[in-house]
């Protein structure tokens, strides 16, 4: 399943599915995407309160323009299997599964949502030293199954490496860089994951402009005080716009018409250029239309 590449995904928060408030809170709140988290933030005697209290918030709706995805617990949990087919009869816009570790994994998930509407998407984490290892052959899968979007998971991939998971996060740029790489290549979205520092928005906002350098489209979020930061990262900015502006209007001009690299602003523009330029507006209006 291809993703929609002018959708903006700035924002993805996780909310625990069994907290009431938190799932009220979650309709008023200017992030892109909603989790509602059946995994890590919910314990072991709450868990099939908590999914029933996720397949009823998505019923209820009233999310607005957010894309509403619930977390399942792994297939090879207790929980699973029921979470799986409890969301494969909601009209969620995803699910999202854990510790994927290869093609075999993405086979399983789409064989447990077959019964699901037609648009729900796959998305999944990646989170373990397995999946880095195949993160191409992984990506390849969304060409026929429902994956269509990844999200990092860098506090289990440092666990699983002993890893320590610093503010610069050496230890996991080459897996960052990677990962980018495998989705653009099989039109897979891929968020960044999640900062730990949701007191320090200065700590947040520096490692949400690291993820927006590497290239990822948003970034998973553990508390609603860093959505405003991370959608202003995310966002097309105006010097942005400006150039893409530009650049679309130089390649209307009937003299420029099939040519494949012009000059804009005194710099050689390609048609490559104009394909950036074209998505970038996209992503704005669609931004503006939400507001």
């Amino acid at each position: 399943m291809t993703a929609p590449t002018d959708r903006p995904r700035r924002s993805a928060l996780y909310m625990p599915a069994s907290n009431a408030k938190a799932i009220a809170k979650a309709r008023s709140l200017p992030c892109d995407v909603v989790i509602f988290d059946l995994e890590d933030a919910v314990a072991p005697e709450f868990k099939a309160e908590a999914r029933a209290a996720a397949v009823a918030a998505v019923e209820e709706g009233g999310f607005g323009h957010r894309e509403v995805v619930i977390r399942a617990n792994g297939i090879d949990t207790e929980w699973g299997m029921d979470d799986l087919a409890a969301i494969a009869s909601t009209g969620a816009d995803a699910v999202l599964v854990p510790k994927v570790d290869s093609p075999a994994d993405i086979a399983r998930y789409e064989d447990a949502l077959k019964g699901a509407h037609k648009d729900m998407q796959l998305w999944t984490m990646i989170e373990t030293c397995a999946s880095v290892g195949n993160l191409d052959a992984i990506a390849q899968c969304a060409r026929s199954s429902r994956l269509s979007l990844w999200i990092m998971g860098t506090n289990d991939l440092a666990k699983e490496m002993r890893a320590q998971l610093t503010p610069c996060r050496t230890p996991f740029l080459p897996f960052l860089s990677m990962a980018v790489a495998a989705a653009r290549a099989h039109g897979v979205a891929i968020l960044d994951g999640v900062c730990n520092e949701f007191r320090d928005l200065e700590a947040f906002e520096a490692e949400a402009r690291q993820g927006l350098m590497f290239g990822f489209e948003g970034k998973s979020l553990i508390h609603p005080a860093q959505v405003e930061p991370c959608n202003t990262v995310f966002s097309p900015s105006e010097a942005d716009l400006a150039w893409a502006h530009s650049v679309i209007d130089a390649f209307a001009q009937p003299e420029n018409a099939g040519k494949g690299a012009i000059r804009v602003d005194g710099k050689m523009t390609e048609l490559l250029h104009l394909e950036q330029a074209q998505r970038l507006v996209a992503v704005a209006g669609r931004i503006a239309a939400a507001a």
